[in-house]
């Protein structure tokens, strides 16, 4: 939130409206609407300075997240099935995105599973990012799961056609109820388990708490 009252100074909006309203979409898009700036290399340049800023504040895994990423990966490491199964799709860029992962001990075994900002056309809410995810993972969209704690993400990965899971980690479940249509809703990731049978991965859902 201090990246956002820090610009928020600078371009003179309301700073708590902005960072709920504009959660899961890309800076490119948001600080070009918000704080109008037109010029390309002044807005690639603001980007890179609010997203320092974001690293200053110690970016944090969602509760459940670390150990979700251990389960499919669980197995045999040599398994190429297990190891590209998984794609994060985030808004952030390719500098920032591999920063603020390593802060939250998460690593990426490879940069193919990691599609960012400068990877797609169009942000979130449009169905880009996870369609190139399920590219990445050599899926059909329909045969992935989206996992998302933003509005603009699980309306990103409806329109790509796959199933999807909002975690109530950022949002609370009228907000997101509000904006979106999630298949599965949980109170967060620890709420959620993934186990492979055979050469399928199957998730369980716990939505008795929410």
């Amino acid at each position: 939130m201090n990246a956002w009252s820090t610009f928020a100074k600078d371009y003179g909006f309301d700073a708590e409206f902005v960072a709920h309203s504009s959660h899961g979409r890309r800076l490119y898009d948001t600080l070009k609407e918000y704080c109008k700036i037109e010029d390309e290399e002044k807005l690639l340049s603001e980007i890179e300075r609010f997203e320092e800023e974001v690293l200053k504040g110690g970016p944090v895994a969602l509760p459940g997240a670390i150990d979700l990423i251990k389960q499919i990966q669980s197995g045999d490491p040599s398994d190429e099935t297990r190891k590209y199964s998984w794609v994060i799709a985030t808004s952030g860029t390719m500098i920032y995105a591999p920063r603020a992962l390593a802060i939250c001990g998460i690593i990426v075994p490879s940069p193919a599973q990691l599609v960012t900002s400068e990877d797609v056309e169009r942000g979130k809410p449009h169905p880009d990012p996870y369609l190139k995810a399920a590219e990445r993972c050599g899926v059909s969209p329909e045969n992935c799961l989206v996992v998302e704690d933003a509005p603009s993400g699980l309306n990103s990965g409806r329109s790509a056609g796959c199933k999807t899971l909002a975690v109530c980690t950022s949002h609370s479940k009228q907000s997101i109820l509000a904006k979106a249509t999630p298949d599965y809703i949980v109170k967060d990731l620890a709420k959620v388990s993934f186990k492979w049978i055979n050469d399928k991965l199957e998730f369980t859902v716990d939505d008795s708490e929410q």
